[in-house]
């Protein structure tokens, strides 16, 4: 890589004295793609990988998918679980129906009792005793009530426990799903179908080469005739020597200089600081990853 930079360097300032004499070419470089590594979410065998170098896929695409067997069958296990817990939920209305029909009760003895005391055919200390006993009884009432609601709000934690596992489960099932991530070329595959893989193993490399970048050096001169947003011409090499020339458009600029590639060794070559320029180019299928091309800024 060291010599491939080394070279590129040594044609970029060749090409510098050049544009010098006849003003044909300001910099030269080589073309870069937005590659991404897409990585292994699961763990596991794979069980269905449709994918080959050089294929075009779209973002979202499906690819594959790594083994889910223990994934699924752990959240038909909580389902279960979920399933004999809420049987443990108590019906609050059907525990407390006796006590209801207790006081009921007591509340239509107390009417026929007021009765019976204006009639002087009750003593008061029976009123006394029986609003004593209604008093016990809505007590006893508030109280089942309360335990009862307690018992269920403690079912229902475990239940909404239960089903965090089990979305944590869905989750994990739909990241052993593999998809194309953008649109883009397979440039690299790195496993096969039925190979066992662990989280973060990468499965494929892709790259969006439907728009270019190519990356060129330029001196601090030139830096006054270079703007993000500002467009220029890009020039590949042809067969017969010819060019082919596309319009691109600056999008990144160095902040701060560097100095020129390692590979140059001599003390004069070492001091010379160059800024690294980005160029965005629209690929019509001609340029490649680490294809050469020069540009000419307008």
């Amino acid at each position: 890589m060291k010599h491939k930079y080394g070279f590129l360097f040594l044609s970029t300032l060749f090409l510098f004295s050049c544009s010098n004499k006849n003003g044909k070419i300001d910099a030269s470089g080589s073309f870069e793609a937005n590659e991404i590594i897409v990585s292994a979410e699961g763990s596991g065998k794979i069980m269905d990988l449709k994918l080959e170098e050089g294929q075009t896929l779209t973002a979202g695409q499906y690819i594959g998918y790594i083994d889910t067997i223990q994934l699924f069958l752990q959240k038909q296990q909580l389902n279960a679980q979920i399933e004999a817990t809420s049987a443990q939920m108590a019906d609050v209305p059907k525990q407390v129906r006796a006590l209801q029909e207790k006081l009921s009760g007591m509340m239509i003895e107390k009417k026929r009792l007021q009765s019976l005391l204006q009639s002087n055919a009750a003593t008061n200390k029976q009123m006394d005793d029986l609003n004593t006993e209604i008093q016990v009884v809505r007590s006893q009432l508030d109280a089942t009530r309360s335990n009862l609601n307690v018992q269920n709000k403690s079912v229902l934690a475990q239940i909404d426990g239960m089903q965090y596992q089990i979305a944590s489960l869905e989750n994990a099932i739909e990241k052993s799903l593999i998809h194309s991530p953008i649109n883009g070329v397979v440039l690299k595959k790195y496993v096969n179908r039925h190979e066992l893989i662990s989280t973060g193993y990468p499965i494929f490399k892709i790259a969006d080469i439907s728009k270019m970048t190519l990356k060129v050096y330029v001196s601090g001169d030139q830096l006054s005739n270079i703007k993000i947003g500002k467009t220029c011409d890009v020039n590949i090499d042809k067969l017969n020597g010819k060019q082919k020339t596309y319009k691109g458009k600056i999008t990144w600029i160095s902040s701060e200089s560097e100095f020129t590639p390692k590979m140059i060794q001599t003390k004069n070559e070492r001091v010379n600081l160059v800024y690294a320029v980005k160029i965005r180019v629209d690929n019509d299928g001609d340029i490649k990853i680490g294809m050469p091309g020069d540009v000419i800024f307008n």
